[in-house]
């Protein structure tokens, strides 16, 4: 019998649409024979659609008449089993429930990657591909990434956060950027990927502007020294935190300061279909031998410290100046699951995919054999208090 497989993509994200390209990329590489494949298309406003057409990339060109030709509906657990059903229910006759053994959540983002619908997942006790919650939450949020890392030895660049309280007093944070780093710096929203609202900066009236526009997206943003001689390299990862193997990396190219979205999935007219697989970029990275194991080495223990699991890629730069290796960002889902990089390697995307869901069920194993809960219930004792509690 095949595995039930519920791929979901899209979401209450600005990479809702690069979502939906890395997830029909997956969806027609996925294997048939072993797993039966339940496209799961999600709203901007949050909403669940499946249907014919929701794995066809070509529908998406028209949302709302996709939208009339799918059925909305909504995960039910019921006797240890999840279940999607048609929503809103008939009342009378069959609501056919379609059994899901696995959730394969390729989404970007706000709402999706950060943990949200991981977290979805665990309430319905539906088993998940990728990272779990904590490890997603971590992930999407580049300042406690770097407070993990620089915590476990992994050079990052230095950084200071700044919350929606402190957007009140724009000229202290500009005073507090210059005293720290001067310029250049680069500005982030604290959250977020696909370069969405990041900007480097090379005076006072460039950082305002970087700064109006990082709050657009997010509550919280960064601001780091800018590294201006430098070259991105990425690396990917597939594994867990007990075990785990890199790929080849790659040198992406791009036409400004940084990669920007533009670079990711616009400017290639050919390829704008194809998410990140489209960037221009160098694989092999031209590297030594020496540098391309430090890349690789450091990528797996950044993975493996942040507990990570399915494919991760993490994205470096090199100072040329220095030539040293700093960790930039993690990508817990990256676009296009970075499949460009095992094909090098000798990873199909078929199999990569295979060993991404073999994991998860990996984990549901290990996870069952824990015990959450006790034999015993303190509600029923006769000297229980209201008013007191029994916490101590």
């Amino acid at each position: 019998m095949k595995t039930k497989v519920a791929v979901l993509f899209g979401g209450k994200s600005v990479e809702h649409e690069v979502s939906i390209i890395s997830a029909i990329q997956a969806i027609m590489s996925m294997d048939t024979d072993k797993y039966d494949v339940l496209p799961v298309y999600i709203t901007k406003e949050g909403d669940m659609y499946t249907g014919e057409k929701t794995g066809d990339i070509e529908a998406y060109k028209n949302i709302p008449e996709l939208l009339k030709k799918s059925q909305r509906v909504i995960f039910v657990s019921e006797n240890g089993r999840v279940s999607m059903i048609p929503y809103p229910m008939k009342k009378f006759g069959k609501n056919n429930a379609v059994a899901v053994d696995i959730a394969f959540p390729i989404v970007h983002g706000t709402n999706e990657e950060d943990g949200a619908l991981q977290g979805y997942f665990k309430t319905l006790g539906l088993p998940f591909v990728g990272c779990d919650v904590t490890a997603s939450a971590i992930g999407m949020d580049k300042y406690y990434t770097k407070t993990v890392l620089k915590e476990n030895g992994v050079p990052v660049l230095d950084c200071i956060l700044f919350k929606t309280s402190d957007y009140r007093d724009v000229p202290a944070m500009i005073a507090g950027v210059e005293e720290k780093f001067g310029y250049p710096v680069i500005i982030k929203p604290v959250n977020l990927g696909s370069s969405v609202g990041i900007s480097v900066a090379k005076n006072r009236t460039e950082l305002e502007k970087s700064i109006d526009d990082a709050y657009t997206y997010a509550t919280k943003i960064l601001v780091e020294p800018a590294v201006m001689n430098l070259r991105e390299i990425n690396c990917a990862v597939l594994g867990d935190e007990n075990e785990a193997i890199a790929s080849e990396c790659e040198e992406p190219l791009h036409s400004d300061e940084i990669l920007s979205y533009e670079d990711k999935y616009l400017n290639n007219a050919k390829g704008g279909s194809k998410g990140m697989a489209s960037v221009s970029r160098k694989i092999p990275a031209e590297l030594s031998p020496d540098k391309r194991e430090e890349v690789r080495n450091m990528a797996v223990k950044a993975f493996q410290c942040l507990g990570c699991s399915g494919v991760s890629r993490i994205d470096f730069m090199i100072d040329r100046d220095t030539e040293k290796l700093y960790l930039n960002e993690i990508n817990t889902i990256p676009g296009s699951l970075a499949f460009y990089l095992w094909e090098p390697v000798g990873v199909k995307y078929k199999e990569l995919l295979d060993r991404m869901i073999q994991l998860a069920l990996k984990r549901e194993r290990e996870e069952k054999s824990l015990t959450f809960t006790f034999e015993t219930n303190i509600l029923n004792q006769q000297t229980l208090s209201g008013a007191k509690g029994v916490k101590r």
